[in-house]
């Protein structure tokens, strides 16, 4: 199954260095040229256009920054649909508006190929280990086609229902993250103030009902100092308004979102863009003049795990 991939940021190069490493002939594109150096190097053959590589391969990949990039990759005068036909498939991988999805979608369906939404959750540390969890989006037969390449770059694959349906729950995922991060800074800086160790306080969240997968990964990074979640503020934002967003749309009386939103955009507008996202407990600090630090944490995540075949996972039922 040869697969073209387009978009190799901190996430996008990890998947794609997974279907590398794992025997699939791939062909790779970014608006970077240096960011496909090192799969180059592996064997990856580089693409001229997105036509070009929805000519050449069975599957076509984007993972890209927002849906308006996603739109205009697809789109563009020798975009990924000028040179989509029957039988070729689309994977979006990309954090994108389910609406969006649909749309691009429907563009997909007039030339004959076949679109499916499959955002990735679970950091970068898991997008290198081929151990990430994927949600996927649309036609079931098109699913199980595609399974073996989703299985060589996720661990845990889940079939989430008709396309878009996958970039909901991707959004709704990435909202509860933030909150959580935005808790556990909360949590850190008031047993600070209270006179708690701070690698004290880390175990007691960890081994407790207050435990989430924020707190074992980004919270070891904020004690640390270095933030580094290779996932940076203009992306937080931009997640946590997808989600607010689509709370509106069906008229959910959202509470704890606006807040979140607001308090990114203010981190946002402190750090900048490219600043990482757990950087925004570094609001608390200047706030408190107190720094969240402690000892024997890293300034960067690996994934413990060896890397393993994945499989999917089936919803209960009744």
């Amino acid at each position: 199954m040869k697969t073209g991939f387009i978009g190799l940021g901190n996430v996008g190069a990890k998947l794609a260095g997974s279907l590398l490493r794992n025997g699939f002939e791939l062909v790779v594109r970014d608006v970077e040229f240096d960011a496909a150096q090192a799969l180059l190097d592996q064997g990856a053959g580089w693409g001229d256009s997105g036509q070009e590589m929805a000519q050449d391969c069975d599957v076509i990949i984007t993972c890209l920054p927002s849906p308006a990039v996603s739109a205009e990759v697809m789109e563009e005068e020798r975009g990924v649909l000028a040179g989509l036909g029957p039988g070729k498939i689309w994977l979006e991988m990309s954090s994108t508006d389910a609406d969006e999805i649909r749309r691009l979608g429907a563009l997909v369906e007039t030339r004959g190929a076949i679109p499916l939404d499959c955002p990735v959750s679970g950091g970068c540390h898991r997008a290198s280990t081929g151990n990430i969890a994927i949600f996927a989006g649309g036609k079931r037969a098109a699913f199980e086609k595609v399974l073996p390449l989703l299985t060589t770059v996720g661990r845990n694959i889940l079939h989430t229902g008709e396309l878009g349906s996958a970039s909901i729950m991707k959004v709704a995922t990435n909202y509860l993250a933030g909150v959580q991060l935005i808790s556990t800074g909360e949590a850190f800086m008031v047993a600070r103030k209270a006179g708690i160790d701070l690698g004290v306080a880390y175990e007691a969240i960890r081994i407790s009902s207050g435990n989430s997968f924020v707190h074992e990964t980004e919270g070891q990074l904020i004690l640390n100092g270095s933030y580094n979640i290779n996932f940076t503020m203009d992306h937080e934002v931009k997640d946590l308004t997808l989600f607010d967003d689509l709370g509106r749309k069906f008229d959910v009386p959202l509470e704890m979102s606006p807040l979140a939103v607001q308090i990114m955009r203010d981190g946002l507008a402190r750090y900048g863009p490219r600043a990482w996202s757990s950087m925004v407990v570094k609001r608390l600090e200047d706030a408190c003049g107190e720094d969240l630090r402690a000892p024997g944490f890293p300034a960067c995540l690996t994934d413990k795990e060896a890397e393993a075949a994945g499989a999917e996972v089936k919803p209960r039922q009744a």
